[in-house]
């Protein structure tokens, strides 16, 4: 019986970048000889053992990866790049498994590869996000073994103050940074304006934005000039939110939809209705293209209104994004406030027709509405469903319910 030929190396690496199942370039990549018929050992290139630990290591199938890292470490032909484990630290930490991501740096040795300063500073993200902040203390104490810490290191320590509100520390952190000639960078001062923003210091953020600019020679980046205008919207300073716009325009900073969005917001939200219609105008012009939440926006602005036949209009021209469930939760929890429970009940039955699966709180809203306004048969085939698909009502609701069938019998 004819066997299927064996792959060259090269093949193997171009079959797996076009793989998009994990788990089938996994069977492809332990199986590049068919039937095992080769009389020397399939010669793995090194690119093929990244892809697959990518791969991997992306669809969080880690016992699977830590077979294939186990494999390559038998390797003896070449090293192995660090920045490929650092891909394996960072998989561990957004997975929240910090004790894998330290063990991973650990063995950085075995894989015939040095720890440096990268391998350090991915490592301290990782545990940074996973909240691990006692680690990170550990890992400080033995950093100079591994190189001198460089800007990247600096930003996470100090976004590590910033997540937990301690700018003080994350001022000393920043000034460590000028003492010992390390250069700060854009994301250094976004780290720190984000911070700021954070924890209510907006007029220290612009200070700092200033300083940037005028001490520094560096340029502010869209994600800096984002973070200050929603801190400048959340508290009510539209003036300044502006300039920062404008500013942006002036500095060919392209504005993204997430810019529009924060604006739009604060304009309905304060009952300039003409001015968020007009820059919702401006963005669709600019080539910006509105998202899921610039519909959402809109939504919540028509549904405050009671304006419902404008709220579906937007709904309906959101469906190219696929609408998600906040969307339709907002017009049925408004049609309901408004005793049109039936009305929201029909919206309901649509969902799954346009391609958005109700969750918990589409159940529990409908059920709430069809029960207030005694539209209790209707409420009924509600409950049954949401028993069956496991969503318990509040007891509140279920008391309330029994009171009103009680009422009508």
């Amino acid at each position: 019986m004819a066997t299927s030929k064996a792959i060259s190396p090269f093949r193997l690496c171009s079959l797996l970048r076009l793989q998009k199942d994990p788990a089938l370039a996994l069977e492809l990549f332990r199986s590049p000889i068919p039937n095992n018929d080769a009389k020397k050992p399939f010669r793995y290139p090194l690119l093929s053992y990244d892809l697959i630990i990518v791969k991997l290591g992306r669809a969080k199938m880690f016992a699977q990866m830590e077979q294939v890292l186990h494999q390559l470490k038998q390797e003896t032909r070449f090293a192995v790049p660090e920045a490929l484990l650092c891909e394996v630290i960072s998989f561990y930490g957004r997975a929240r498994l910090p004790t894998r991501a330290f063990q991973t740096f650990e063995s950085i040795p075995s894989f015939r590869c040095k720890q440096t300063i990268k391998s350090v500073n991915t490592l301290l993200n990782a545990l940074l996000y996973c909240q691990e902040y006692k680690k990170m203390r550990e890992v400080l104490l033995s950093i100079n073994e591994y190189g001198r810490p460089d800007a990247c290191t600096y930003n996470i320590l100090i976004n590590a103050s910033c997540v937990g509100g301690d700018m003080e520390q994350a001022w000393a952190t920043f000034n460590e940074l000028l003492r010992n000639g390390v250069c700060p960078n854009v994301v250094t001062f976004g780290t720190l304006i984000n911070g700021l923003c954070l924890n209510g210091q907006l007029q220290e953020a612009l200070k700092l934005k200033e300083d940037m600019t005028r001490d520094f020679k560096l340029k502010p980046n869209v994600f800096l000039y984002t973070r200050l205008l929603k801190g400048l919207c959340q508290i009510g300073e539209l003036g300044w939110a502006f300039r920062i716009k404008d500013e942006m325009v002036r500095n060919k900073v392209k504005l993204d939809s997430a810019i529009y969005n924060t604006l739009i917001d604060s304009l309905f939200k304060v009952g300039r209705k003409e001015e968020a219609l007009g820059l919702m105008g401006e963005m669709k012009k600019s080539g910006c293209k509105p998202d899921i939440v610039t519909y959402n926006v809109m939504i919540s602005e028509y549904c405050r209104e009671k304006n419902f036949e404008e709220a579906y209009k937007i709904l309906d021209q959101s469906e190219k994004l696929k609408p998600n469930v906040v969307n339709y939760n907002m017009i049925i929890g408004s049609l309901c406030r408004e005793g049109k429970s039936i009305e929201a009940n029909e919206l309901f039955q649509d969902m799954p027709r346009r391609g958005c699966a109700p969750d918990v709180v589409s159940y529990r809203m409908l059920f709430d509405g069809l029960c207030s306004f005694m539209h209790l048969k209707e409420a009924t085939f509600i409950l049954d469903e949401m028993i069956f698909k496991g969503y318990a009502p509040p007891s509140r609701s279920i008391n309330e319910f029994v009171s009103r069938l009680c009422k009508e019998d």
